[in-house]
């Protein structure tokens, strides 16, 4: 598919026919998202695709006790928003597969040669660490919709994070950072209305 159609095609999709992705796909979706640009070319990724879908439930179910711990506040609205939150952060239970990104954190050129930590001068450029994982995850995305798949990146699970790195059994140096669930839609989803470019848009000549 044309790189321009696949942009303006891809749509978060949430339900998915049972049909199940190819590994084959599933590692050509990985690869593509792995030429992703990174910070100083650090290349600070490891992908966990998973397809067990007893370890799925196990994964949503940490997720689901983790939003019912939170206090609630006196809003009315209170139980019925936790309610809409756990099904954004559980649906992937239902997906076919689901990719996890895993980073390991990255030592900058800058740090080597002044008094600053690893976290003052990860703040100063604005987290290069997780603007790379949002290029990778970009890439996976329109990697999905180019093999006919739906897919929708997940970052609410992360309130489960801790939680999720021992059921994956994912340890130091790398962290859990992102899910993207990927399956056959199960209904065509239109993408969501986005700005015009004359509101988003300004050059300075």
């Amino acid at each position: 598919m044309e790189l321009k159609k696949v942009i303006e095609t891809r749509a978060s999709v949430r339900k998915y026919t049972p049909e199940p992705v190819s590994l084959t796909d599933i590692k050509e979706m990985v690869r593509l998202a792995s030429l992703a640009p990174s910070v100083n070319n650090y290349q600070p990724w490891q992908f966990i695709a998973i397809t067990n879908k007893g370890l799925m439930n196990r994964m949503a179910n940490a997720v689901r006790e983790k939003i019912k711990s939170f206090p609630e506040n006196k809003s009315k609205y209170a139980a019925n928003v936790k309610k809409q939150v756990e099904f954004f952060a559980t649906f992937f239970e239902d997906a076919p597969v689901l990719v996890a990104l895993c980073m390991s954190e990255y030592e900058t050129v800058l740090e080597k040669g002044v008094e600053l930590t690893h976290d003052e001068v990860n703040q100063l450029r604005n987290s290069p660490d997780l603007q790379s994982a949002g290029a990778c995850i970009q890439n996976l995305l329109l990697a999905a919709v180019d093999l006919g798949y739906g897919a929708c990146w997940m970052s609410a699970p992360m309130m489960a994070r801790k939680e999720l790195e021992a059921l994956l059994d994912i340890t130091e140096p790398l962290k859990l950072v992102s899910f993207v669930a990927v399956g056959r839609p199960a209904k065509v989803v239109l993408p969501r209305d986005k700005k015009p470019i004359d509101e988003m848009f300004r050059i300075i000549a």
